[in-house]
């Protein structure tokens, strides 16, 4: 891969590592974010303030710079985007209509349902009355989501059908087609797994545990453990799955990170899938607990290079716990910030292999309702995982969080 020329759509806090990692390995990166101060760009060759969503934009970009691959990391928004760009440019990519699927709810659904993948009921609607029809069709208790955002914004639990009145106006506010999709919710264990389809065949790099809190933020992970707690025939039934998905939505070379939810021995259902390296820590996951490397495999997949088997191969079985800094249930107060300090005690903690924290003084902190209520990590290895995630967040609670009261 050395001297090719790649670009970054997006260089927010997620690609920043990438982006380094991609300079590491000599690659000539160009970098575009529409935030002059996105941390990735001063990481990159050639960075341009560029609203990624401006296809045509980012299109010039590239061409002026005659890059040989473009990609996203951890970002769903810019999937169709680098989609575009490569049909554009005729690189190597997955398609538009593919990335349709990808990161459009009621599309997936429908595209895994064609296929008979596993999955909870769903229904889409746009105004009141289909809501309302749908979650009939659907059944309570339901979830509440946006067709086309990411990152757990305006996803809501259904207990009621007052629940799905009170809140369809915000899940529709995020939703650029103004369309939502109503699931059936199902109680279990919620894994992540990663997978990398080579010619439309799924090579599986790892499945973790994903753990969530009760209430209004279900729907955010509090922490990651590797390995999963499932075995025998419920671990079948994750792995078969997690390498069914992505061959029904059409991927043939791609990183592929699917939310599935394990609910029984030998069940398990789709909860959701990206064509993309994750968020959530998920590649630094896979690095320290399996040391396979997701940033280079997208590089080259990006540049239309093999991957070889032994850039997949696990090369360790490392037992970790990646936990987020959050307020409740989590550890941080909630309030308005006035001093943080403390990091470096935690990176220095027992087992913490790596420790960030996203707070600034000013901001408001509240309990966890979305991704972004995440405001750090923790990343710790141990023997097992759970003393892992104990390492953790007894590291975490090494930070010094001061604020006013709300």
């Amino acid at each position: 891969m050395s001297a090719e020329r790649v670009l970054f759509v997006g260089a927010g806090r997620q690609q920043r590592r990438a982006i380094v990692r991609a300079r590491e390995l000599g690659l000539h990166v160009v970098a575009v974010d529409r935030n002059p101060n996105a941390p990735g760009l001063s990481e990159a060759d050639v960075a341009e303030v560029v609203d990624f969503l401006d296809i045509e934009a980012v299109v010039r970009v590239a061409r002026d710079a005659r890059v040989r691959g473009v990609l996203t990391i951890s970002s769903d928004r810019a999937v169709p985007v680098v989609a575009a760009v490569a049909e554009a440019l005729e690189l190597p990519g997955i398609g538009s209509e593919t990335a349709h699927v990808m990161t459009h709810k009621v599309a997936m659904r429908r595209r895994l349902a064609e296929h008979g993948v596993s999955q909870p009921r769903f229904a889409a609607a746009r105004t009141l009355g289909g809501a309302r029809a749908a979650l009939r069709r659907v059944g309570l208790p339901g979830v509440l989501k946006p067709a086309d955002s990411a990152g757990q914004r305006g996803v809501f639990l259904l207990e009621s059908a007052g629940d799905l009145e009170r809140h369809l106006h915000a899940a529709l506010a995020e939703s650029p087609t103004g369309e939502v999709i109503v699931e059936r919710y199902h109680e279990g264990l919620e894994v992540n797994t990663l997978v990398v389809m080579r010619g439309g065949e799924p090579a599986l790099v790892m499945v973790s545990d994903r753990l969530r809190p009760k209430g209004r933020g279900f729907g955010a992970a509090l922490t990651h453990l590797y390995p999963s707690t499932l075995f025998g025939p419920a671990l079948e039934a994750v792995e078969g799955l997690a390498a069914a998905a992505p061959r029904a939505l059409g991927l043939r070379d791609a990183v592929v990170y699917a939310q599935l939810l394990s609910s029984g021995a030998g069940s398990a259902l789709v909860v959701e899938v990206a064509a993309r390296t994750p968020a959530g820590q998920q590649v630094e996951a896979a690095l320290y607990g399996a040391g396979v490397d997701l940033v280079e495999v997208v590089l080259r997949q990006a540049v239309g290079e093999d991957v070889p088997d032994g850039l997949l191969q696990p090369r360790l079985s490392q037992p970790l716990a990646v936990y987020f800094l959050t307020a409740e249930p989590g550890t941080l107060p909630t309030g308005r910030v006035s001093r943080v300090s403390g990091l470096d005690r935690v990176l220095a903690a027992p087992g913490v292999v790596q420790a960030d924290v996203y707070l600034v003084e000013g901001e408001v902190i509240r309990p966890v309702q979305r991704d972004g209520d995440r405001r750090g990590y923790v990343i710790a290895v141990a023997d097992t995982n759970l003393e892992a995630l104990d390492r953790a967040e007894k590291a975490a609670r090494l930070l010094e969080v001061e604020v006013e009261e709300p």
